[in-house]
């Protein structure tokens, strides 16, 4: 007998093959979505971009509490107690301005940690950057500075001084953007929504600010909080003298432009200070933007003890602080009292 042989049809060659397709796509599948998964995650940002998005951002929330505020639809409340005893407002200045600003910089950079102040749910897909680039950052800045998202943490302060925002008091109201990269402050973004004067600086690059040509520590004019100006009097002038001239200010951003040369078409908006001294808890994103600027012009901002300030992971900084220009940082800090007002 002759044996016997496996004839296949042409028919069952295909769903033979057919089937080993589809085996291999589940096998690889899985991987391949793994691996495109984890490209995106990689994906660089250019610093650039990041600067001018910020920009834009801190523009396009300041529209918005200016309109609030031109409208007289604050619609203000209390979020609870500060750590003196203040109540710490919310409006829809606030709200607005978050809305805008946080959902521009997450729709941009998607892989980049943003905090802010405020928390809100509201997710607007459609906000989108314009891809528009200011001709100063285009002009000063090289792109191409592409580094991982990983590395980068942005804090945004949608309405710095609401209190005072509130009293009607808006010279002392901004919008801010920081980015920090490994903790420490890269880029900052001070725009004061009234004005629409926009401070901007990249560390190690170039700013649209300077600093002033003099300061003096003898005597010297310090800004600190309207909030609790009583209990810094008395700490400053122990260090610095009687005649120490103490200016009492809303919000952190205008007291960091109060130290810089402000251009003569926005001058009277900001008066001029030496010094900027805070004793007591403060938030990052108050402070992080205004940081990256003084650091872009040799200046610094640390803490009441000299430390520097770490601008990833929680958002308080607990050691008060002592920012400066054009001044020997170190030697301020040294002529400050021993006592540790940030624990009263």
């Amino acid at each position: 007998m002759a044996p016997m042989g496996i004839r296949l049809s042409p028919l069952g060659v295909a769903v033979f093959c057919l089937l080993g397709v589809s085996v291999l796509y589940h096998l690889y599948a899985g991987v391949i979505s793994n691996r495109i998964a984890s490209f995106r995650l990689k994906r660089k940002v250019d610093l650039r971009d990041l600067l001018a998005v910020s920009v834009e951002a801190a523009v396009l929330g300041g529209k918005e509490v200016k309109k609030v505020r031109d409208e007289n639809g604050l619609k203000e409340k209390t979020k609870g107690k500060t750590k003196e005893g203040a109540n710490e407002l919310l409006t829809m200045g606030d709200l607005q301005s978050h809305r805008k600003m946080f959902n521009l910089l997450r729709n941009t950079f998607p892989d980049v940690t943003v905090f802010s102040e405020e928390h809100d749910n509201m997710v607007d897909k459609e906000i989108a950057w314009s891809r528009d680039i200011p001709a100063d950052i285009l002009d000063k800045i090289e792109g191409g500075k592409d580094i991982s998202p990983e590395s980068i943490t942005v804090w945004i302060d949608p309405l710095d001084a609401t209190q005072e925002y509130t009293e009607n008091l808006v010279q002392y109201v901004t919008t801010m953007v920081c980015v920090a990269v490994g903790g420490k402050p890269l880029i900052g973004v001070i725009h004061q929504p009234f004005t629409g004067f926009t401070a901007w600086a990249f560390v190690g690059q170039a700013s649209n600010m300077r600093a002033r040509s003099s300061y003096s520590v003898n005597p010297a004019k310090v800004i600190v909080s309207r909030s609790h100006a009583g209990e810094v009097k008395t700490y400053i002038r122990e260090a610095l003298g009687n005649n120490t001239k103490i200016i009492a200010a809303g919000g952190a951003g205008y007291k960091v432009l109060s130290l810089l040369e402000m251009p003569s078409t926005d001058a009277d908006s900001v008066e001029q200070a030496d010094v900027y001294v805070h004793t007591t808890y403060i938030k990052k994103w108050d402070i992080c933007a205004g940081a990256a600027l003084l650091n872009a012009m040799g200046g610094h901002m640390t803490t009441l003890k000299g430390e520097d300030i770490d601008y990833s992971g929680t958002p308080v900084n607990k050691g008060g602080l002592v920012a400066t220009v054009g001044l020997d940082h170190k030697a301020l800090l040294e002529r400050l009292p021993t006592k540790d007002l940030t624990k009263q």
